[in-house]
């Protein structure tokens, strides 16, 4: 085989990037109880593919779905290509269940594509690698060795089809490998096949192998140093695919808190929302993120992009530092005013300031930095953060109180 060039600096928009857009949207949408609805409720498959009639998609304007990813401060999107059930966006030669022979009788993904790239965001691709409506995955994990081998040609032809019908295509994010080994799916000839027809791509590691970045899913947990992680999570609840009784948002606070722990350790955030059967993002996911993307405005440079730094965990919220190396962001979470504190910083303060308000008094007595005069009530109604200029890269010894155990627990060297 022969050796992939890849492009100079191919991960770096990823690892500026912070936070991104995840969207499940199929089939799944028209029962609006989740994208496992079919496993979980024991659909016949006879009964679960008569729902290709039913998919219109007559609200699909996967435009609006990228302007509002401009408008929440995302800077990728990533699109269920294939969920588990197996029904594809794209208009297949391989799969005869597509969005072309459904009632929508359009193309969908490459709608998506275009939108993405034309709104100026990164496009990634959501496979499933599990397949509930090819027969061959279940009589292939059941020794069917046959079966075994069309399904994973279907697989590689599926995935080739991606990553020669759109054009160039920034991410390939696998799914639900578990059926199989590595070795089974092929999936080193997979990757290297995907790479040499998408050199620039980027690739999970849901395939069994390492690949570019890790994908810790509903929790924040930082990747060792050096290696690029994104945690995934919904907005709601534990479905991503779109449920009609969802009532369990988060709150635009609690996602600015995690933005503020995926950047302090050097990841992002991949935030799910799930379009309903129309196509249409719900109101509620809708208001959320734009109230994001106005606080992103505001407070963005703590978030984005910053540097990977070892930075003390805090009673007082989460600690950033800016990519110049000397500005240190402070989410106050719960915010505490009119005073608060913050332990074992040696160096010298040159200022301090409420992003997008200005200046405030502080005090620098030995290991101890106090802000005073701070208002009674957060000044920003989603997530106060306080800019601290020092006098060169940040530097912590706290060591005399907490016995040297001075890095957060969840965010590694």
């Amino acid at each position: 085989m022969n050796t992939i060039s890849f492009p100079e600096n191919r991960t770096q928009w990823f690892s500026d990037a912070r936070f991104g857009m995840f969207l499940h949207w199929g089939l799944y949408s028209l029962l609006g109880r989740g994208e496992w609805a079919m496993n979980r409720e024991r659909i016949p498959l006879e009964e679960y593919t008569q729902l290709a009639a039913q998919f219109r998609a007559e609200n699909y304007n996967p435009r609006e779905w990228a302007q509002l990813a401009r408008d929440a401060g995302q800077k990728y999107m990533v699109l269920t290509a294939k969920h588990h059930e197996g029904f594809c966006l794209w208009d297949s030669k391989t799969c005869a269940f597509n969005a072309v022979n459904s009632a929508a009788k359009r193309d969908l993904l490459g709608e998506y594509v275009e939108a993405a790239r034309e709104a100026g965001l990164k496009v990634g691709l959501y496979y499933s690698l599990g397949d509930w409506f090819n027969p061959d995955a279940e009589k292939g994990w059941k020794g069917d060795e046959a079966a075994k081998t069309r399904f994973i040609e279907y697989t590689h032809s599926l995935v080739r089809e991606l990553m020669t019908g759109y054009g160039p295509i920034d991410i390939l994010w696998y799914d639900l490998p578990q059926n199989f080994s590595a070795n089974e799916w092929r999936s080193i000839e997979l990757n290297a096949m995907a790479r040499a027809l998408q050199p620039g791509i980027l690739i999970n590691n849901r395939a069994y192998t390492s690949e570019d970045f890790s994908t810790p899913e509903q929790t924040v947990k930082a990747a060792p140093k050096g290696r690029l992680w994104e945690s995934c999570m919904t907005m709601s609840g534990v479905a991503w695919g779109y449920r009609r009784a969802d009532n369990e948002w988060k709150s635009p606070q609690a996602i600015a808190q995690t933005l503020a722990q995926v950047a302090g350790g050097g990841g992002n955030l991949l935030l799910n929302v799930g379009p309903d059967e129309t196509g249409r993002i719900p109101d509620r996911a809708g208001e959320i993120l734009r109230e994001i993307g106005a606080w992103l405005r505001r407070c963005g440079e703590a978030v984005y992009p910053t540097q990977r730094h070892k930075l003390p965990w805090s009673l007082g919220g989460n600690l950033t530092l800016g990519r110049d190396g000397r500005s240190l962001y402070w989410f106050l979470n719960p915010y505490e005013g009119p005073q608060t504190t913050l332990g074992g910083l040696t160096n010298r303060v040159q200022n301090v300031s409420i992003l997008g308000k200005g200046a405030i008094d502080f005090e620098q007595k030995g290991p101890q930095l106090k802000l005073v005069g701070l208002p009674e009530t957060a000044p920003d109604a989603t997530q106060t953060v306080v800019q601290i200029e020092l006098d060169g890269a940040p530097d912590f010894d706290v060591s005399r109180v907490i016995g040297g155990a001075d890095i957060h627990p969840h965010l590694p060297d």
